[in-house]
């Protein structure tokens, strides 16, 4: 399992240019941290693929390994 979702990372971050692995969604960020860097992001013209963390347990873990 944790080589699938290493590969999963993987292909996130190959398919897209800016990709934020957050709490929450970019409408509705659910800690502080993960709104503060959608509006940088915001600020700087970047649109990142945003991965909400909450949705999915084994790509919240699997990010920290990565």
């Amino acid at each position: 399992m944790i080589v699938d979702t290493q590969a999963r990372i993987q292909e996130l971050i190959t398919s897209h240019a800016v990709v934020l692995f957050m709490k929450g969604s970019a409408q509705f960020p659910m800690c502080g941290f993960s709104g503060a860097a959608m509006q940088i992001l915001k600020a700087c013209g970047v649109q990142p693929y945003v991965v909400n963390v909450l949705e999915d347990e084994a790509i919240r873990q699997g990010i920290k390994a990565f």
